[in-house]
């Protein structure tokens, strides 16, 4: 679940937070810093790969020039080295919003991410650390033979899960396997969410789908004339592990493969352009159905005169 709005009134006297929620190329960052003009703000990221600082072209992180006249916080401050998991953003960002407050600041967590965002508002579930030699075993099983035994250890799980989804099919056999508790029972004792003690302002973008196609597609192309490819030479170069989640960002992958030669060029944009089509199709459906129905939504692409009007809305 994700924290619903909380009703608006003059006896409200917990603190603002603004947030600007969506999919991929709707818009976000450039109403996040109208925001922020408009109402002093901080724009704190809430995009799982615009916290690495290997992605920036990528990850359609900000420009400098963007950044330079409003805080931004939280951007390319990991290495892609490193692993970022929603539990060490959602603490990264309370320091944020606190810091912001303490400021007389408004917060404005603009992003993409569901699962960052439900772990701020509502918490994490308190799951011990996974026994090694269970989640090797886990992970090694095809997904459809491990989808089966969930059903067999923790048939609500496998039920809910489709039975390709292996990181969530892994995720939940593993947590019955190493602590003998559905992860499902283990969620119902999230804490650490701030959901209660901030007065949210929501809005989730959701713009017209051929409208939102046709930026993926121009923005993908954009990436690739300012230096996406030069990016990826980068992290090539610095021999991490396949697996990390900055090596199988959208754009990484496909991008490498033309580098070493596995395919022609027209056939990396092609992947690439459908891959952050295909991403951009799972966020918009994640926030149209998951957020609580009082989160604002708003349906129309944005021009400069829309942006201007939901900055206003956001700002009072």
């Amino acid at each position: 679940m994700l924290t619903p709005e909380p009703k608006t009134g003059s006896g409200e006297s917990r603190p603002r937070v603004a947030l600007i929620a969506g999919p991929t190329a709707s818009g976000k960052s450039a109403l996040a810093i109208r925001l922020a003009r408009r109402a002093d703000g901080i724009v704190i990221n809430a995009d799982a790969s615009q916290v690495y600082a290997d992605l920036s072209i990528l990850s359609a992180r900000p420009s400098p020039e963007e950044m330079s006249d409003v805080p931004h916080r939280l951007f390319g401050h990991i290495d892609g080295a490193e692993a970022c998991s929603a539990a060490r953003w959602a603490a990264d960002a309370r320091v944020e919003i606190d810091a912001a407050h303490d400021q007389g600041k408004l917060p404005i967590l603009v992003g993409g991410t569901g699962l960052y965002l439900r772990t701020l508002l509502d918490g994490i579930a308190p799951v011990p650390d996974i026994d090694p030699d269970i989640r090797a075993a886990v992970r090694a099983l095809p997904v459809a033979q491990a989808h089966e035994a969930l059903r067999h250890e923790d048939p609500e799980a496998a039920s809910r899960l489709a039975p390709a989804d292996t990181a969530r099919v892994a995720r939940a056999l593993e947590v019955i396997r190493s602590t003998g508790r559905t992860l499902k029972a283990w969620q119902a004792q999230k804490s650490g969410g701030i959901g209660d003690r901030i007065a949210l302002a929501p809005l989730i973008l959701l713009p017209p789908r051929p409208w939102l196609v046709d930026r993926c597609d121009r923005r993908f192309m954009q990436m690739l004339d300012q230096g996406a490819v030069a990016e990826v030479k980068a992290l090539l170069a610095r021999d991490l592990d396949p697996a990390l989640p900055v090596m199988r960002a959208i754009g990484v992958p496909d991008i490498a493969a033309w580098l070493n030669g596995d395919m022609d060029r027209d056939t990396m944009i092609e992947r690439g352009q459908r891959a952050t089509r295909q991403y951009a199709k799972r966020q918009y459906t994640w926030f149209a159905r998951q957020p609580p129905a009082s989160w604002r939504r708003e349906e129309r692409y944005l021009d400069d005169n829309i942006i201007e009007e939901l900055a206003t809305l956001l700002h009072y």
